[in-house]
């Protein structure tokens, strides 16, 4: 983006939804690689995607706050600041895909991310704290910091032999998703509807079920059991919340914000495989190729009208113009 352009849009950082959302995908292709014997490709294609479009969002997200002067500022964001974990969480991904082809790469950016994970959320928890923020102001984004970066360091740290830190962040994870998933969902309940802008982040309503199953999955050896069924439980509930949302996601202008379904909508596809894995149902190949056709035409029909977007100059918010004297 030109200078004279970062002026005049403000890049928030939900921005690395796009890069976290296409990791999803690819975590998804990547399982379907081990289980079904899917092709590769797929899977490394996406993840070469997904890092270069964190390595692009960070130069560009980084040079426009400092610019604009909000580096000091995005985590007090009680809007947006929840979404400045993915700048750690994506790499966490990205080190445990990277590790079977070098071992000591993919795990050296794997515990980069997971230690800015653990003290970007601890950090943000602290900001929560202290700061004055309304119930009204709250939204699902509050899921990613801990409960997020939480169940995925879980699920990471067991695909990489760590089973102790995969317990701890486990606990991490959960223990702030029952905390956390009280006070948003008191939110939604009780308090006037979101501003339309974030009405696409209840889609992250799914995501702590079903990226828990995934990380258990991954914890117990893909083996089915109760906490297992318990977990799968809450997810249909909120796949029915989900459908029966679609009437008020559709009267959300395009935007940014939709990006907010990708990974947790891939997470749920990951889910789906374990499952379908789990239980050696009949026919799993081709309905987990019918699945992850379906998840990747959503991804590929959500990047074009990205592309779209940009180039009519309607994607990125604008910057409300200063009052003249």
């Amino acid at each position: 983006m030109a200078v004279r352009e970062a002026s005049e849009y403000r890049l928030p950082p939900n921005l690395y939804g796009i890069s976290f959302g296409v990791a999803g995908l690819a975590q998804a292709w990547t399982l379907a690689h081990h289980s079904i014997d899917a092709p590769a490709w797929p899977g490394n294609v996406l993840w070469i995607g997904a890092a270069a479009l964190w390595v692009l969002i960070t130069a560009t997200y980084v040079n426009n706050a400092r610019q604009q002067g909000r580096l000091r500022s995005e985590l007090t964001n009680p809007t947006t600041g929840p979404f400045v974990s993915l700048m750690a969480i994506v790499p966490m991904l990205l080190g445990v895909a990277l590790a079977p082809y070098s071992a000591d790469a993919g795990k050296a950016i794997y515990a980069a991310g997971l230690v800015g994970t653990v003290i970007l959320g601890g950090w943000l928890t602290g900001v929560w704290i202290r700061a004055d923020v309304k119930l009204a102001q709250w939204h699902p984004g509050y899921f990613l910091p801990t409960v997020g970066g939480g169940l995925i360091a879980a699920g990471g740290s067991a695909s990489l032999g760590w089973t102790r830190l995969s317990q701890v962040m486990f606990g991490f994870g959960l223990v702030c998703w029952l905390v956390l998933g009280s006070i948003i969902l008191a939110r939604l309940f009780t308090q006037p509807r979101m501003p339309t802008p974030l009405i696409p982040t209840i889609a992250i309503e799914l995501a702590p079920p079903v990226v828990a199953a995934n990380a258990w999955f991954t914890m117990t050896g893909g083996r089915i059991d109760f906490v297992i069924t318990a977990l799968a439980g809450y997810a249909i509930l909120m796949v029915l919340v989900q459908i029966s949302m679609f009437s008020t996601y559709r009267t959300v202008p395009f935007g940014l914000g939709y990006w907010a379904f990708a990974f947790s909508y891939a997470a749920g596809v990951t889910n789906a495989l374990h499952w379908l894995e789990a239980e050696d149902v009949d026919g799993r190949k081709p309905i987990s190729y019918a699945i992850l056709a379906l998840a990747t035409c959503a991804l590929a029909a959500l990047s074009i009208r990205t592309f779209v977007a940009i180039a009519r100059r309607s994607f990125f918010p604008r910057l409300a113009p200063e009052p003249h004297s």
